[in-house]
């Protein structure tokens, strides 16, 4: 358990660490002592896998705080999923840190951004170990606020500021979900223990504790928390956008942290998605992998193209978990950590390459635009060989952990299909069309990046590349990231993902080996049409010479401007919304504050008149009477003067008066 606390909180500690020190005390060593603060949590995390992998889990907990009679517990979990997950993000972190060194380098920044990278880590590694719900959620909210620190880490840039916001607006949608499926389970089992939820003596759904409307809820709500974090249709667009961060911090959201955590969430809630929901999660996982796919077909930005690939590549995962195959889904997440953060960080050396030539030449181009692009193989060789691999793993072509692990799910998802209705039959159908279409994307992108002569010689005919040598910061951790994309790391056997290790360490206890059919005609097909696909792709960017798929055609229009979806929600959802709030504070301005400042105006209208009454009516009548009364007493006071003589003449005048005024009447 030491190991556990110590791989979480070494990247807290260099994110604290960071923060105090002051600027003279390190002077830009923040970059140094935060990769060897995750350097140690890596090997801290491979012990602890030595020590957990396939053998009974180990989970501790204490009293965290008490409602009435219900007590909650939180500690840490430490299972297969858990140790697997925390060497794969520390492993990615450690690769990311030893580059962000040289890539950050010259930023003046530099020191804030080490500080958000270590504080990301920590929310990461401290949720997959998290042994309940509610510390669950605490930590993938923070690691959702990393996130939006990281994507906007560029704060001065109107571009960052929007992408972020909108990640943490979407992703916002989904922790609501989330916590609506904490909180119906703790009604129903007052306890958020992960261990005491999926542990009962009976299967979960049959429990009798939760009914099966209830049940249905929950799933879906918890599969909104995940498809918002992993980026799934409809809450997938602000993804591509999160590209306005750091391209280091790109290969880290988009490998093993932020966007991993919404299929891990899936896999620590799996016992709740019942039949229903489970065809939900593959019906979006499918149709998002698909979606994204044909999007990064038309995309002219490098890192957009590599940002739709980790939707699609993600609707594969999520789309496994929807058919049962649990195992492959996780296989995928990591064999994919290790290819796609490869092929963003060679995107980082191409994007830096083409900003240093931009500065050079004083030229009005996007680095990051492939269709200015060209040639680099020459200038940039082990970014070349690097991205090669890691795109052949990311195609699922023999002899990569991406063939074991893609054609995992491929195969099961036929199995999963076999024997019911043609609409079943389409979700395999539609992942095997996604699995060439990455080919197509994926080849189109090399091909335009490294084939060929450079496309600034259309604006400058003479220019040329000049040879640099790369930079080893740069370099090492991409060959690092390159060894886990090979097969031998996950198995021996390069043909048959049932005999990797990390896919064994996920079968159910009634898992069995079918050899069927698929076995042979699922990796068959997908190899034999991929090498037409590869074709296809230097037919249409280098030769331009596909006609059915024209630039001015419906089709291309649709992937190019992502289906129209970002349109959609800004034309529709955003001024929907916009226009709702605007009426929302008309009626509250004008009904609601009219009527209560109505209310107020009369009350003080009628205060005044009840003042006036009080001071003219009622004050005024009491004050006269007692006025008069004084003025009789002052008249009658002047008698009083004590001498005989006008005594009797004042009542001689008293008499006088009587016997006249009786006279006269």
């Amino acid at each position: 358990m030491q190991l556990a606390l110590a791989a979480v909180l070494l990247p807290f500690a260099a994110f604290i660490i960071n923060f105090l020190l002051p600027k003279t005390v390190l002077n830009k060593g923040e970059g140094l002592f935060s990769t060897v603060c995750i350097l140690f949590s890596l090997i801290c995390s491979c012990l602890l896998f030595a020590k957990v992998w396939a053998r009974k889990p180990i989970h501790e907990q204490v009293l965290w705080f008490q409602i009435g009679t219900i007590k909650i517990y939180a500690g840490l979990l430490l299972n297969n999923l858990s140790v697997l997950m925390l060497p794969l993000v520390s492993g990615i972190a450690l690769a990311v840190h030893i580059y962000s060194v040289a890539y950050m380098h010259d930023d003046l920044m530099f020191r804030r951004y080490f500080r958000y990278l270590s504080f990301f880590c920590f929310a990461m590694m401290a949720l997959v170990v998290s042994d309940n719900l509610l510390l669950m959620y605490a930590f993938w909210e923070l690691v959702g606020f990393a996130s939006y620190l990281l994507i906007g880490f560029w704060f001065t840039r109107e571009k960052a500021v929007q992408a972020n916001k909108k990640a943490f607006i979407m992703n916002r949608i989904g922790d609501i979900g989330f916590l609506i499926g904490i909180m119906i389970l703790f009604a129903h089992f007052h306890t958020f223990d992960l261990i005491t939820l999926f542990n009962y003596p009976t299967n979960f759904s049959s429990s009798g504790n939760l009914s099966g409307t209830w049940l249905i809820v929950a799933g879906i709500c918890f599969f909104l928390g995940a498809t918002a974090k992993s980026a799934q249709f409809p809450l997938h667009t602000w993804l591509p956008d999160a590209m306005e961060g750091p391209t280091s911090v790109s290969a880290l959201i988009h490998a093993a942290t932020m966007v991993a955590a919404g299929v891990f969430l899936l896999a620590r809630v799996y016992p709740v998605f019942n039949p229903d929901v489970k065809l939900i999660i593959t019906i979006v996982g499918t149709f998002t992998a698909f979606m994204a796919a044909t999007i990064a077909l038309t995309q002219n930005d490098l890192k957009k193209i590599l940002a739709y690939s980790t939707i699609s590549q993600l609707g594969f995962m999520v789309a496994a978990m929807g058919i049962g195959a649990y195992a492959s889904s996780l296989f995928h997440l990591a064999t994919h950590a290790f290819f796609k953060c490869l092929l963003f960080l060679s995107a980082g050396v191409i994007i830096h390459e083409m900003q240093h030539i931009k500065e050079k030449l004083h030229l009005d181009i996007d680095p990051q635009n492939i269709l200015y692009m060209g040639g680099l193989r020459k200038v940039l060789p082990i970014t070349f060989i690097t991205c090669i691999i890691a795109a052949l793993a990311l195609i699922g072509f023999p002899l990569t952990s991406g063939y074991l692990s893609k054609d995992g799910i491929l195969i099961q998802a036929f199995e999963w299909a076999e024997g019911r209705s043609f609409l079943y039959q389409l979700i395999p159908i539609f992942i095997l069309i996604t699995s060439w279409l990455t080919a197509f994307y994926i080849s189109r992108l090399l091909f335009k990046v490294f084939w060929g002569e450079s496309r600034l010689k259309e604006m400058i005919p003479t220019f040329e590349y000049h040879p640099s040598k790369e930079n080893k910061l740069f370099t090492w951790p991409m060959l690092f990231l390159s060894v886990f994309c090979l097969f031998p790391f996950f198995s021996l056997n390069p043909l048959l993902y049932e005999h990797a290790w990390l896919f064994r360490g996920f079968l159910a206890a009634d898992y069995f080996e079918r050899e069927n059919i698929y076995h042979t005609i699922i990796p068959a097909a997908v190899n034999l049409i991929t090498v037409p696909v590869v074709y296809l792709a230097y037919a249409r960017y280098i030769n331009q010479n596909i006609k059915w798929f024209p630039e001015s055609g419906f089709l291309f229009r649709l992937s190019y401007n992502h289906w129209y979806i970002d349109q959609f929600y800004q034309n529709y959802i955003a001024k929907s919304v916009v226009w709702t709030g605007r009426k929302i504070y008309a009626f509250d301005l004008f009904v609601i504050d009219g009527l209560v400042n109505l209310i107020a105006k009369v009350g003080l209208i009628i205060s005044q008149i009840s003042n006036w009454l009080d001071k003219y009516i009622i004050d005024g009548a009491v004050n006269f009477i007692a006025f008069r009364i004084r003025d009789i007493g002052s008249f009658a006071r002047g008698f009083q003067t004590g001498k005989v003589q006008q005594y009797l003449l004042t009542m001689l005048i008293f008499i006088l008066s009587i016997y006249i005024f009786k006279i006269l009447i």
